[in-house]
């Protein structure tokens, strides 16, 4: 079992990889037992082999997409601490010493290496991919209750518990927003570590379509608090059923019939009925899909007393 695991996923990186894992090693020089991994997702270039002369251990994955990297990485990786990190040279490597303090000392769960509250607006040059950040980071504070300061970044470090307990769903650019939800919901323990944010060296491309991705996020936002709150999602659904069905198809049908005391519009009446009915079912599922996740969040915590006893037996060998 490592002590600290660098994890770096790479995709046509061969331009500043070598940078990053050299930059690592001199920030991790007094942490002993460290290793670091690069994991190579069918570059094109000489990024693998740039990688495997610079010192790292370098792995294959070839199902195309971060999402299926990060669950290569989590499956196959024991460490006491995971930090993550991405091979473009946008992250100061000067954090990860204390971004592993914090997991070590203060038990944090996940730390978020926060780039919005230091340089992130100045330095990146893609208005879209600001905005983004933005809203993304509004939203899933707003529904979900929490504080974490940047939704989307790269840059973070992980315990072994979160690692072990972490259903990798997602294929994409869409892995940190499943991220930061799965440590709210699971009641982990989330630090916010302000760091310095630098764009891309000239020549190096970012692999994130602000458009296509950015649906992503907000379609994996969507789906997750369905499956987290899905009294408060499909209750929701239900009073806006329940609103369509009496102000806009019940009324034209009472309206009439308080005046003359006859149903004219059958057909209305019917649809009003209908939805009505949607309504009743939505909130009956929210209700019974509510308890399933109730029960689902006392699994999970006997499903964590055996990943820390796992981890206590692993630390020992």
């Amino acid at each position: 079992m490592d002590k600290l695991a660098v994890l770096i996923p790479a995709f046509n990186e061969s331009q500043t990889i070598k940078k990053v894992i050299r930059n690592v090693q001199s920030a991790t020089e007094k942490i002993d037992g460290t290793k670091i991994y690069v994991y190579d997702n069918n570059s094109s270039d000489d990024t693998a082999t740039i990688a495997k002369e610079a010192g790292a251990v370098v792995r294959h994955e070839y199902t195309q997409g971060k999402g299926a990297v990060i669950r290569r990485m989590f499956r196959e990786i024991d460490s006491r601490v995971y930090i993550m990190i991405d091979a473009d040279d946008t992250y100061p490597v000067e954090a990860i010493p204390e971004m592993y303090e914090r997991v070590i000392k203060h038990n944090a769960d996940m730390v978020v290496g926060d780039r919005l509250s230091s340089t992130y607006f100045e330095e990146n040059t893609r208005p879209f991919h600001n905005i983004g950040n933005t809203i993304v980071r509004g939203t899933i504070n707003l529904l979900f209750h929490t504080q974490i300061k940047d939704i989307l970044t790269g840059y973070r470090a992980f315990s072994y518990r979160f690692v072990k307990t972490f259903p990798v769903l997602s294929r994409g650019f869409e892995i940190e927003t499943e991220m930061s939800i799965h440590a709210t919901e699971k009641k982990m323990s989330v630090e916010n570590q302000v760091i310095e944010y630098r764009d891309r060296p000239s020549g190096s491309e970012s692999k994130l379509n602000t458009y296509s991705d950015g649906y992503r996020v907000l379609k994996t936002l969507a789906k997750l608090f369905r499956i987290y709150h899905p009294l408060a999602f499909f209750g929701g659904m239900s009073i806006a059923l329940f609103t369509v069905s009496v102000f806009a198809f019940w009324l034209r049908v009472f309206v009439p019939f308080w005046h003359t005391g006859k149903v004219d519009n059958f057909p209305t009446l019917i649809v009003a009925a209908f939805v009505a009915m949607a309504g009743v079912t939505s909130l009956f599922s929210g209700l019974i899909l509510d308890a399933i996740q109730s029960q689902e969040r006392r699994n999970f915590e006997f499903e964590l007393q055996r990943v820390h006893e796992n981890e206590n037996i692993n630390s020992k060998l």
